[in-house]
């Protein structure tokens, strides 16, 4: 009988990248990850899978044998969620493990190896972060592709821009046709009316827009940027959404991340880390789309030679392509970002912008995935809590969902002259939040 090709995890959180290659039918030989909690939710699914919990502490000869390896390295480091100044970068403690994922890599020369991160890793450092990704990658010998590609466009209804790298041993060909299909995709227009059309109610009456915005690992309490969170109005109430709602906005299961039954936690703690890890995971279709165009290329024949500027290489786009020298930005005057596309091989690369979605998106809705018969009180907001979220969308001049908007200030209203109790929040209790990022 065939072998199935077998997949390495780092950074693995609650296994969307497991998930999503075990879906197009590979297998999972070994997973990496730190937080006690995101390990308990990968033993209950893959209770036999051999395991690490220090990427730091692994020994490269002893690690299974697998053709591809996928990391979603930390992104707190890289991500503009922390601010535009200030962050560390590739230099940071978190981000920083991306040198310890190659060395790893540098170690073993694995066929293949596919990375995720947010598209902060674009630009942080003035692009140099990026460039050190691609420059060390192409000199162990691996054709590198990179391309941001959006959840929403792959059956998952939320907007999650990511940019994914696939590095091939010897084969710019493969990974950039891993990443891309052989016709020009169209680029989706008026990306924003999606978070402000209305699905049709639901028979609860609860009321969400076409799509959700980015799920965050801040997702369960309130922030200073509520109008970047979705919420479930209702005619006078609103509510935030459930774990389960989270996971089928990632393209997850419902309940794929309870973890362990002797894992005991109170209700508020479970909730908390469910929150953080899905805010922090892979989104599962879009692994699994790759998933697929991987398995389909394995045992292609490839191009004898590979030249940079070949004409014949499929790289569908209608939009300038650059030429760049891998090592050349720090001639570079001023700031530089990186396109949402390219490849490269040989320490050159060519950057063009190209389209988030496949040529054929999966369309989904955020309606769909809504809970209605189970949802505890504690997910609904108080009055004092939605004159917050107002008092914050005005001072920073935002648009809100409209039935949100409506629902908040009833709310608000429904009690003006009584004093509500504290709304409470999910703290995050210390248990090593070394996340992958999502």
């Amino acid at each position: 009988m065939k072998q199935k090709l077998k997949l390495n995890s780092f950074f693995a959180g609650i296994g969307g990248f497991d998930l999503g290659f075990s879906r197009s039918g590979f297998d999972i030989g070994f997973h990496c990850e730190i937080n006690k909690f995101c390990r308990s939710v990968l033993k209950r699914h893959w209770p036999k899978t051999a395991e690490a919990p220090d990427i730091t502490r692994v020994d490269a000869a002893e690690l299974p044998e697998a053709d591809i390896w996928s990391g979603g390295f930390p992104c707190q480091d890289v991500s503009v969620a922390r601010g535009w100044l200030g962050r560390e970068g590739l230099k940071g403690k978190r981000s920083g493990l991306f040198h310890t994922f190659l060395d790893l890599i540098a170690a073993r020369l694995p066929k293949v190896v596919i990375l995720e991160n947010v598209t902060g890793l674009l630009n942080s450092h003035d692009g140099l972060d990026f460039e050190l990704v691609l420059k060390s990658l192409t000199d162990l010998g691996y054709g590198v592709s990179w391309r941001v590609l959006n959840s929403r466009y792959f059956g998952a209804p939320q907007s999650r821009p990511r940019v994914f790298v696939c590095a091939w041993y010897g084969s710019p060909s493969k990974a950039i046709r891993s990443l891309y299909e052989a016709e020009i995709c169209t680029r989706p227009t008026n990306e924003r009316a999606g978070f402000l059309t209305a699905c049709k109610p639901t028979e609860s009456g609860a009321i969400v827009p076409e799509i959700a915005y980015c799920l965050a690992a801040t997702s369960g309490r309130h922030t200073g940027t509520d109008w970047s969170r979705s919420y479930v109005s209702y005619y006078d109430r609103v509510r935030r959404l459930t774990p389960p709602e989270c996971e089928g906005l990632q393209g997850f299961p419902k309940g794929w991340t309870l973890p362990e039954p002797q894992l005991r936690l109170a209700e508020n703690e479970l909730d908390s880390f469910r929150y953080a890890a899905l805010g922090n995971a892979v989104c599962v279709p879009v692994v699994q789309w790759i998933a697929k165009r991987i398995k389909r290329e394995w045992n292609k024949a490839d191009s004898a030679e590979f030249s940079i500027l070949d004409p014949m290489v499929r790289f569908p786009t209608d939009q300038p392509k650059t030429l760049l020298k891998l090592g050349d930005l720090k001639k570079t005057l001023g700031k530089f970002k990186w396109s949402s596309g390219g490849y490269a091989w040989n320490g050159d690369c060519i950057l063009t912008s190209v389209s988030p979605a496949p040529v054929k998106p999966i369309t989904s809705y955020f309606v769909d995935i809504l809970e209605h018969d189970s949802v505890s009180e504690g997910h609904y907001l108080s009055p004092n809590a939605a004159e917050g979220i107002l008092r914050r969308v005005r001072g920073q001049e935002r648009t809100l969902f409209a039935p949100l908007d409506e629902a908040l200030e009833r709310l608000a209203n429904s009690q003006q002259n009584i004093k509500s109790e504290p709304e409470p929040s999910f703290a995050f209790p210390d248990c090593e939040l070394s996340l992958a990022c999502g």
